[in-house]
């Protein structure tokens, strides 16, 4: 049974975990999302594109970022490069990182799209006088985001919960709430359960929106 007191702690946390869920980690969330998709269908059209320097910078950036650990990035962000002089206050360098790490995962997701789309489209887009520029724009990149929209989804809901990891940097998001909390009140069971249904909810609302953008591209690809 939950004592009157330990209710008394869930009901009066609960505003000071959602508030900076809904002021910190969904803006986080947003922001860095956003940004890494620009950093994703940059790097997507390059690989796709063949030129050859230029692919290869994007393999390398790909390689070194899906190949090191997220945590290990915000602390060299926030915490090593102070050391020649960079200081990056903590909720920009979360959105740096962020960014950048979802930038170089989104970036194949988009690759293979882009490749998934069959080669006719731009032998129709050439045969019709379109540039490659337009050919990419207008037939092939709508196309690939349409191919991309299911994963891409999975990975901004991924986002929400990797959010938690900016409390490492001391960016006061809904984890470090909770942990303040904790701190004060000797309740981490309860509370760390608290603050795992109020992700889970965040991630429940995506994952209803992503079913309804599903169902709206495939109503509008039929």
């Amino acid at each position: 049974m939950i004592s009157e007191r330990l209710m008394g702690i869930l009901v009066d946390s609960f505003w000071n975990i959602l508030i900076p869920g809904l002021t910190m980690t969904i803006p986080l969330t947003i922001i860095s999302f956003a940004i890494a998709m620009v950093i994703a269908i940059i790097t997507a059209l390059v690989q796709f594109a063949g030129i050859k320097v230029l692919k290869e910078i994007a393999r390398f950036y790909v390689w070194v970022v899906r190949g090191t650990p997220l945590l290990v990035q915000l602390f060299v962000v926030f915490y090593g490069l102070p050391n020649i002089g960079i200081l990056i206050d903590p909720f920009p360098a979360a959105v740096i990182v962020f960014s950048i790490n979802e930038g170089a995962y989104s970036a194949e997701t988009i690759r293979a799209a882009l490749e998934a789309v069959p080669r006719g489209q731009m032998e129709a887009g050439e045969c019709v006088g379109m540039t490659y520029l337009q050919i990419i724009r207008r037939i092939v990149l709508p196309q690939a985001l349409r191919i991309a929209f299911p994963p891409l989804s999975n990975s901004l809901i991924a986002m929400v919960k990797d959010t938690s990891l900016a409390a490492n940097i001391t960016v006061t998001e809904m984890f470090m709430a909770t942990q303040r909390i904790v701190a004060r009140t000797y309740e981490p069971l309860a509370l760390y359960i608290e603050v795992g249904l109020i992700y889970l909810l965040f991630c429940t609302v995506l994952t209803r929106l992503q079913r309804i953008g599903e169902r709206r591209l495939g109503a509008y690809g039929g």
